[in-house]
């Protein structure tokens, strides 16, 4: 089969799932000759309809890993927004070079239930939401080329006479999602912290531009709604004026500085 498109859908709220899937996309158009797209599911606004993908599309579906599990405010809009037949699929797992966790098991059984065919699977370790000191700089030029040679194994799978779906764990319950612990090893209880403006903020209004959730007030720049921490805001913020300042949050952070700093491995299923 030679695909029409490929298309490139991610969730990113600060960038690393959206430099997967162009990376990814990128290399798979160039193996195959197929023109590309490019959907993203970051805003509500592109959440709110259904993207409906062909038989003859190849899609690239990368999300970030939230406690070891797909974002669950999101994996709900995710199971119907994306709508495949008989489409085969590159799912992609983004993590912050802890642990994927059981998200990209969760992914691909998301994404069959919803009419695609998974050629192939990868969880890519990306620098931290949380800390730069964990997993920095990556995906580096070893994790680039890991995923270069994912993305050409994959398409030649395209080649064969049938289609067979990844053969995985289809069976086994999805793990419960991680529990973050503080520095001292006690859970950490962040569920409720949202970030906070300083002084120095300029009212530019890009933290309500981003979030993912559009949970920000654009008048007051608080957030009333429902805080995900994925740090879209935080670090889109021009002048660094926008944090989270939970001391659980923080203590957190520190316990991943410390313990997951070394590099983490990717996984690649094909």
């Amino acid at each position: 089969m030679k695909p029409r498109r490929v298309c490139a859908v991610s969730f990113s709220p600060t960038g690393k799932s959206e430099e997967l899937a162009r990376l990814l996309s990128a290399e798979l158009a160039a193996f195959t000759g197929a023109a590309q797209s490019f959907f993203s599911l970051n805003l509500p606004r592109e959440r709110a309809g259904v993207l409906r993908f062909a038989r003859d599309d190849l899609v690239v579906a990368v999300s970030p890993v939230y406690a070891g599990r797909l974002p669950n405010k999101l994996a709900p809009d995710f199971a119907r927004v994306l709508r495949g037949d008989g489409t085969p699929v590159l799912a992609v797992c983004a993590f912050g070079n802890r642990s994927p966790g059981d998200a990209l098991r969760e992914w691909l059984l998301l994404l069959e239930a919803g009419g695609f065919v998974p050629l192939g699977a990868m969880a890519a370790a990306c620098r931290h939401a949380f800390t730069d000191d964990v997993g920095r700089g990556r995906p580096d030029a070893q994790d680039r080329a890991e995923l270069l040679a994912f993305a050409r194994a994959a398409a030649a799978k395209l080649g064969a006479p049938e289609l067979f779906p990844l053969a995985y764990d289809r069976e086994t319950p999805l793990a419960p999602y991680y529990t973050p612990l503080r520095a001292d090893g006690l859970p950490a209880k962040f569920l409720k912290a949202k970030p906070v403006c300083l002084e120095n903020c300029t009212r530019c209004g890009v933290c309500a531009d981003v979030c993912p959730m559009g949970s920000v007030d654009r008048d007051t720049l608080e957030t009333p709604g429902v805080c995900i921490k994925c740090q879209a805001c935080v670090r889109a913020c021009p002048e660094g004026a926008r944090v989270l300042t939970d001391a659980d949050f923080l203590s957190h952070a520190a316990m991943l500085r410390e313990h997951f700093t070394a590099r983490a491995a990717n996984t690649v299923l094909l």
